[in-house]
């Protein structure tokens, strides 16, 4: 029975999987978005103003010397971006989960992401996108995102971030941070008071007993939305297919990792009443790093 409701399912679930954001603290209105990642130099910094800035929000083509994209916006902001080169002692990877880290605190709305070759062609990113020759480097080691962000004014912001690593093995980090003039329109990221937060991404680990991987400080705010009158917790379960186990094993073991957080949350003040299970196991891929293999992603959705 439970395949079953799962196949019905299968299509809303693909759009739980795709909603992406969660929080921390709320960003204070006026300032920057995110600390620069600690092992990298700043080599450059730009003013960005403009009442056009174009945000790519899908993998981008070109034909005929014309930038292609299946979905874009263009919108009044302010803001900057800065390019910084990557130190020898860490990585892309590193950087990219600095970033992503900091924006999920901030309760991000996860707009598009993109990594290697599904992205496009770097020169095209580097050169016609950010105006930035020293980010050209190879199609096959870049990744982009794009995340939007409510300040505690209401204001909203777009964070972008680029990473490549060059032919000379050097890597590099772009990031733009921007915040949108008034009668700003984004595919995705809505400007109102957003109902559903999340999704926080929990690795996990184990069979007899889980090991989640979450910070204290994520698992504070979580409960702290999950409190709020009318709230529900979702708790999308994820794992990954190993070699030589079949689905119904998979998703058995995505189903007790689901009890087991589920029982964990219970433990924390978030009754069951309050809960949501939804076992995917590994029917629905996400092509980001951050977003694979056994995990849970939990989501808060408040009342209308």
């Amino acid at each position: 029975m439970m395949y079953k409701w799962f196949v019905k399912q299968l299509p809303a679930l693909a759009v739980v999987a795709a909603v992406a954001g969660v929080t921390a603290q709320p960003l204070q209105a006026d300032t920057g978005l995110m600390a620069d990642f600690p092992q990298a130099r700043v080599e450059a910094e730009v003013p960005i103003r403009s009442p056009g800035h174009r945000v790519m929000l899908s993998p981008i083509r070109e034909i005929r010397n014309e930038i292609r994209s299946e979905s874009m916006a263009r919108v009044p902001v302010e803001g900057q971006g800065r390019l910084l080169q990557i130190g020898p002692d860490t990585g892309r990877a590193d950087a990219r989960s600095w970033y992503r880290r900091q924006l999920e605190k901030l309760g991000a709305q996860f707009l598009f992401e993109c990594t290697g070759r599904d992205c496009g062609r770097s020169n095209v990113w580097a050169n016609q996108i950010f105006n930035q020759s020293t980010l050209y480097g190879r199609d096959e080691n870049q990744d982009y995102l794009v995340a939007g962000v409510l300040d505690e004014a209401g204001s909203g912001w777009l964070a972008l971030v680029y990473t490549v690593t060059r032919g000379n093995q050097r890597e590099y980090v772009w990031v733009e941070e921007l915040k949108l003039g008034e009668g700003s329109q984004v595919p995705g990221f809505s400007l109102g008071d957003g109902r559903i937060r999340g999704p926080v991404v929990v690795p996990w680990s184990g069979a007899a007993s889980h090991r989640f991987d979450w910070d204290g400080e994520t698992r504070r705010s979580l409960l702290e939305w999950a409190s709020e009158p009318g709230s529900r917790i979702i708790i999308n379960s994820f794992s990954e297919l190993r070699q030589q186990e079949t689905l119904e094993q998979s998703m058995a073991r995505a189903q007790a990792a689901a009890d087991a957080m589920a029982a964990l949350l219970d433990r924390s003040g978030v009754p069951a009443a309050k809960q949501v299970k939804i076992i995917v196991g590994p029917a629905v891929r996400v092509g980001i790093a951050e977003r694979r293999g056994d995990r849970i992603e939990l989501m808060v959705v408040r009342e209308p």
